[in-house]
């Protein structure tokens, strides 16, 4: 798995509460379930690209939420492998 597709997938798990219903729902079936876009797409009756602003957004919002806190960066490291 790729750097950055384990640290979104931790801080999904970590984090993933605070998501919308949607954004979290694309970004489990992309980062653990290892759907396309197009399959997320298809399956939601939207365009991959919908798919794709919506996990953008939320990624942005993981991202954000760790940077003001640090929970992962305190309590994470040898736990997470990180």
């Amino acid at each position: 798995m790729e750097k950055q597709t384990l640290e979104l997938a931790l801080l999904l798990d970590f984090y993933g509460g605070l998501l919308t219903e949607k954004q979290w729902a694309y970004m489990e079936l992309y980062y653990n379930e290892d759907f396309s876009l197009a399959e997320i797409a298809r399956i939601n009756g939207i365009t991959p690209q919908g798919v794709r602003d919506a996990i953008r957004r939320g990624e942005h919002t993981l991202r954000e939420v760790e940077r003001k806190t640090g929970l992962i960066a305190r309590f994470g490291e040898g736990f997470y492998g990180i």
